[in-house]
């Protein structure tokens, strides 16, 4: 049987990373949200901590999509890199509020020759990350299609939204401000968070991804919690039989042969 590895100091969460701007996000809450952190201190979060929650990453050719994951997984910029063929993922561990969580981050591939490839892969995700070029208005205005082809596989009331703005280091302050106003405003539009980042200097993308597993826990243990309705997480079933037993025949149903 195989052993996960321990999860890295600088993975642990320990209260809710805090929104980009308080503005650019639905979920301007500065804690996690006290049933989470109930469940958390009771050990009662059921399955969470041994499930991998998915994460795709859509947008454009060469938005940056690739560069942002190998910046906060691998902590490495290359700026010669190859475009993504189909899908790739990576996988991350983190410990939110004592639980261990598994996020894996899937890099799909933006163009069009593979787009039915990575498609297929949209399916089961728990979080959504549209990104864009901060200096190309036009992959901003790609992201509504990108959206729309993710929720094609996904439902969109149980997945959470994120448009991401990468290549901030090479917008002027005065481009960054116009694209993030209508950045700002497409995200309203979709119901998501917007965030912006530079994977060449490394500014807000640990945070962002941190934001992204806190969230991701936070919806995961709520809705375990909702299955499980008045049976609390981490209690065992126990079935009992009684005299109202719904599988149980009456006698003078059954067959002559089986009295």
């Amino acid at each position: 049987m195989s052993v996960l590895p321990p999860v890295r100091r600088d993975r642990i969460v320990a209260e809710l990373p805090q929104c980009f701007r308080k503005d650019a996000s639905l979920h301007t809450r500065e804690s996690f949200h006290p049933k989470v952190s109930n469940a958390c201190k009771q050990q009662r979060t059921g399955t969470v901590g041994f499930k991998i929650s998915k994460v795709i990453v859509v947008g454009d050719l060469s938005v940056g999509k690739t560069c942002l994951i190998n910046r906060f997984c691998k902590d490495t910029f290359d700026k010669n890199y190859k475009a993504t063929i189909g899908v790739d993922f990576e996988m991350e561990r983190f410990e939110i509020l004592g639980v261990p969580f598994s996020l894996q981050l899937w890099d799909t591939a933006g163009q069009e020759r593979f787009k039915c490839i990575a498609s297929t892969y949209y399916r089961g995700a728990q979080a959504v990350v549209i990104s864009f070029d901060l200096t190309d208005v036009s992959s901003l205005e790609h992201t509504k299609q990108w959206l729309k082809d993710a929720l094609k596989e996904n439902d969109p009331s149980s997945v959470l939204l994120f448009l991401v703005g990468s290549k901030k280091d090479l917008s002027s302050p005065s481009q960054y401000a116009l694209m993030e106003r209508d950045a700002m405003r497409v995200a309203k539009e979709m119901q998501a968070e917007y965030w912006s980042v530079s994977s060449l200097t490394g500014e807000n993308v640990k945070e962002f991804f941190f934001r992204v597993a806190s969230l991701t826990f936070e919806a995961s243990v709520l809705a375990e919690l909702e299955k499980t309705n008045a049976r609390r997480i981490g209690d065992v079933v126990r079935i009992t039989s009684n005299d109202n037993n719904l599988y149980q025949s009456s006698k003078k149903n059954r067959p002559k042969c089986c009295q």
